[in-house]
């Protein structure tokens, strides 16, 4: 099993703990470089007068630009405790309590991101802030170039885990997705609401429900129980809190397939 994360905007950065060790990252003989590139092309572009918007930041965070600067001086901590939004709370995520839970999220768990490509859970980042829809002056825009670099790091990750649970947002599918002849299966997490016989999309409790689940699937794991099916799978999402029922498409040409949480 393999849960693909999106980051959060939403960050608790950590006030100790070690400087950025790139070597230590997921994937670093492959991507250490491609992250170099996206580092500097950052650490310039958060120097301009600009920078906020070419980095989407209101003016309430505008000034997470500078943090951008820091990058190899600031303090790390774990992703998973790092990153503190909607879904991270869902999940639960801020510690790993048990060593079975901390394996969980080592080895099963990880996060797209716009400046580092793909981390493990566990992987030890500094606060930062760079979404995957930016566009970085000799990067382009970040989803596509990651996506030249991911397949190599992730296709080989996902064949192994046979099963995939996709709890990203759209601008992080973009960066990787299996290849046609995988040959084995991705289950992209939906949320809707059924309001006067219609169906409803629920945006931002999409968020939560998908970190509920991915709570659910960690727990399970650590305690040796994790599905190893789609219909598991679902059958955990059909047990969750605030869902009337759980809901698989058929798979397409690629494996992937939709589960959709029918909230009560």
């Amino acid at each position: 099993m393999l849960i693909l994360l999106p980051p959060s905007e939403g960050k608790t950065p950590p006030v100790s703990g070690p400087r950025l060790d790139l070597a230590s990252l997921l994937a670093a003989d492959r991507l250490t470089t491609a992250r170099r590139e996206v580092m500097d092309e950052l650490s310039r572009m958060s120097t301009a007068p600009d920078a906020a918007a070419i980095l989407g930041l209101g003016p309430r965070s505008a000034a997470d630009a500078a943090l951008n600067l820091v990058l190899e001086e600031a303090p790390c901590a774990p992703a998973h405790e790092l990153y503190t939004g909607v879904l991270y709370e869902a999940a639960r995520l801020g510690g790993a309590g048990t060593p079975g839970e901390a394996e969980a999220l080592s080895r099963h768990v990880v996060i797209l991101s716009g400046l580092w490509g793909a981390v493990r859970a566990t992987d030890r980042l500094p606060a930062h802030r760079l979404a995957m829809g930016a566009s970085l002056p000799g990067c382009g825009r970040l989803n596509g170039f990651w996506k030249r670099e991911l397949a190599a790091v992730l296709g080989p990750i996902a064949e192994e885990a046979g099963l995939v649970i996709d709890a990203r947002s759209s601008a992080y599918a973009g960066a990787w997705q299996p290849a046609r002849s995988w040959g084995g299966e991705l289950l992209r997490i939906r949320a809707v609401r059924i309001r006067q016989g219609r169906r409803q999309v629920v945006s931002h409790h999409a968020k939560h429900m998908r970190g509920l689940l991915a709570g659910e699937l960690i727990a399970l794991r650590a305690a040796g129980r994790s599905p190893s099916t789609a219909n598991g799978v679902a059958e955990a999402g059909a047990g969750l809190e605030g869902v009337a029922d759980a809901e698989l498409s058929a798979p397409d040409h690629s494996g992937r397939r939709d589960l959709t949480l029918v909230l009560a």
